[in-house]
């Protein structure tokens, strides 16, 4: 037995596995993977920056990585009939280096954005998964595939019936059901692989179930998948534990077995590579760690004028760049203190900074409006160029969710010089850490308990550290900001993936060589 896992290490080491990721969006892609790459770009969140970031660093270390991601024709803007005629050749070529696979689909071409409103996002998910399980696979023939949230739930169940590894990565907790005979209608032949799948009750058999059991596509792909991680370490354990009742059963059940079986991991994300302020052309005055003073003081200006605020250089600004969703946000919180905070430190010339939409948007306007802020309240609407310049020229970041997957500003703010406060909870616990500036320890602010008064609490130690000598804050901020530049990248985040996807390949040859597995899931 012994020469044959010899046999099976030699195979991992000489062997180039070919990695397949399937994603609904993507920030970028490098140039070098394919025909009109530069082009692609369709982001609706996070899982965008993530799928990019590991496509990028697989792409450098000399992987052969391959994407398959819906044909956005619009977003991409691939017009195939302005292209001239050599273009069109290259653009529908199927080169054996191409790396780059589209599903196409008329639901997609014509899109302005990754999701719909309502119903439409089962047909996309559908037509994308299609044509990944009937076409890409078969084409791509990867050692790995990796496929990111419920739009690609299906694909972890046809993939275990092909015996291709898959991870599964859950980026939300939200989901969508429907039947086998939706499925099938749809052209994937899901009797393949039915019994792979996670049905609303135990199904007694195919037929029985087909038209009257419907499947939990989320619940499905965590289910199937070989191995799955969450988007943050802590939000992973929260759900296990039994933490947040909005996770459904399903969901929570399948991630524990995953998670007791050893089969399951939290990876963070990590900020787009261009969050750094010594290179953001966003911003009008760039600075590094040991340039911030100056640099920042500049941007503070520059950000109060944009919005109207009383323009002192030496005022401190807490800012808010996340959405204003009430549910898991937390604006009320602020809402509820807001008119407190600034009068206790009118003296101090503090300052609060809304760029952001949401439906709890009136309140902070009307705070404004009934107690004359203006000045030291702004309150704008979202803007990609002014909230990168929020986090130049604020010292402080807001954060305070109920819930976190992961969150990215908590990881940008500090890369800027700007301090989160943040709530103790999912991927904010993972990277936010309590400040201590005599030890020289922790980047930010954290409180336990979720109400107003924790996050005034957090927001009077933020304003504790502003009010201390200007070398402590030099020197803090300046070490924070290369601390952070360090810390959240997506070198470290590929490198994480990077060893799952070696682990799963050394499970799934050792298994084909030896005839045996120690992992009950693999």
């Amino acid at each position: 037995m012994a020469p044959r896992k010899v046999t099976a290490e030699n195979a991992i080491l000489n062997r180039k596995p070919r990695i397949l990721i399937v994603t609904p969006e993507i920030t970028y892609l490098p140039e070098g993977m394919g025909n009109l790459a530069g082009k692609m770009t369709a982001k609706a969140g996070g899982m965008a920056d993530v799928s990019a970031s590991l496509t990028a660093a697989l792409f450098e270390l000399g992987a052969d990585v391959h994407v398959a991601l819906p044909h956005y024709r619009r977003m991409f803007h691939m017009e195939t009939a302005q292209l001239v005629a050599s273009e069109l050749r290259k653009y529908k070529s199927h080169l054996p280096d191409e790396r780059i696979h589209l599903a196409e689909d008329r639901c997609f071409y014509y899109r302005d954005t990754v999701y719909s409103r309502g119903d439409g996002n089962a047909k996309l998910a559908l037509a994308f998964q299609r044509e990944v399980i009937n076409n890409i696979i078969p084409h791509v023939q990867p050692d790995l595939i990796h496929c990111n949230d419920w739009m690609t739930g299906l694909v972890p169940a046809a993939a275990r019936r092909m015996g291709i590894p898959c991870l599964f990565t859950v980026h939300n907790i939200h989901t969508h059901k429907m039947t086998l005979s939706q499925v099938e209608d749809a052209g994937i032949d899901a009797a393949e692989f039915w019994g792979n799948l996670y049905y609303s009750r135990p199904p007694y058999d195919y037929f029985e179930s087909r038209d009257t059991n419907p499947i939990d596509l989320q619940a499905s792909g965590i289910f199937a998948a070989h191995f799955i991680n969450t988007v943050s370490p802590t939000f992973l354990k929260e759900i296990v534990d039994g933490y947040h009742s909005f996770v459904p059963d399903a969901i929570r059940n399948e991630m524990r077995s995953k998670y007791y079986a050893g089969c399951a991991s939290g990876i963070l994300n990590a900020p787009d590579m261009a969050d750094n302020p010594a290179t953001d052309d966003k911003i009008p005055f760039r600075y590094t760690p040991e340039t911030h003073v100056d640099g920042k003081r500049k941007n503070k200006q520059a950000l109060q004028h944009a919005l109207g605020l009383e323009e002192n250089p030496d005022a401190p600004i807490f800012f808010w760049p996340s959405r204003l969703d009430p549910v898991q946000k937390g604006p009320q919180l602020l809402t509820d203190i807001l008119y407190r905070f600034l009068d206790k430190y009118w003296d101090d010339g503090a300052q609060v900074a809304v760029i952001a939409n949401g439906a709890y948007q009136q309140p902070f306007i009307d705070i404004k409006n009934f107690h004359h802020l203006d000045g030291r309240l702004a309150v704008v609407n979202f803007d990609g160029r002014l909230s990168q310049l929020g986090f130049a020229g604020s010292d402080f970041m807001m954060m305070p969710s109920l819930f976190e997957p992961c969150g990215l500003p908590q990881m940008q703010a500090p890369i800027y010089g700007s301090l989160a406060i943040a709530h103790n909870t999912g991927g904010l616990h993972d990277t936010v850490e309590p400040l201590d500036w005599n030890a020289s320890t922790g980047n930010g602010f954290r409180f336990d308990t979720y109400d107003a008064n924790g996050l005034f609490w957090a927001m009077d130690q933020a304003m504790a550290f502003y009010r201390q000598p200007q070398e402590v804050k030099d020197r803090e901020i300046s070490r924070i900001m290369a601390e952070s530049l360090r810390r959240f990248n997506h070198e470290q985040c590929a490198k994480e993936y990077i060893h799952i996807y070696e682990q799963m390949l050394h499970r799934h040859l050792v298994r084909n060589f030896d005839g045996t597995d120690s992992n009950p899931l693999a």
